[in-house]
């Protein structure tokens, strides 16, 4: 009997010890390389969230690869929102610092993007919050990069960046001439 209560001491304290280490390891690597997020809403449609309705895609946001605020066009991002500091909102780079974006209902219609931000829009113009709502966004904010869905199954894909028709930096030599 003695040797059963120390076995279970034995077992309990392995758990424990191990509980100690793994939390600490988990919380390091949802902070800094990736965690899973559910997309809400229609704003990605029909990229994100096709169907609409109760079924939402769960996406893999890769922190990692966004460490140096390095982002490209047609990339989607997770970026905390200028708004409401308390929410993240998943969009796709439209345009990147330098850039001359023609917008969509913002205020000015070309806007220059300033150094250390970019241009991000919902693939469904008419029903998000965006930089068409609040301009450019500070890197600052940026969180994360949508790099697979993962939820639901038949879905399953990695996300490669490309920008919707008609949209992205205008051609400076275009506007030249």
């Amino acid at each position: 009997m003695a040797q059963q209560a120390t076995a279970g001491r034995r077992y309990l304290r392995a758990f424990v010890s191990g509980f100690f280490v793994s939390v600490p390891v988990t919380v390091t690597f949802l902070d800094r390389f990736a965690y899973v997020a559910r997309v809400e809403g229609a704003s990605m449609q029909p990229f994100l969230n096709p169907e609409g309705g109760s079924e939402c895609d769960v996406v893999l946001l890769n922190r990692w690869s966004v460490r140096n605020y390095q982002v490209q066009r047609g990339d989607i991002v997770s970026v905390v929102s200028p708004r409401n500091p308390q929410q993240k909102i998943i969009k796709r780079v439209i345009g990147l610092e330098g850039d001359f974006i023609r917008t969509l209902g913002y205020k000015n219609r070309y806007v220059r993007i300033p150094d250390g931000h970019f241009w991000i829009e919902g693939d469904h113009h008419g029903h998000s919050l965006d930089s068409n709502s609040f301009g450019p966004v500070s890197v600052g904010l940026i969180h994360g990069r949508a790099s697979h869905i993962i939820w639901p199954p038949n879905r399953w894909q990695r996300i490669k960046p490309s920008l919707p028709p008609n949209r992205g930096p205008l051609d400076t030599k275009e506007e030249e001439e």
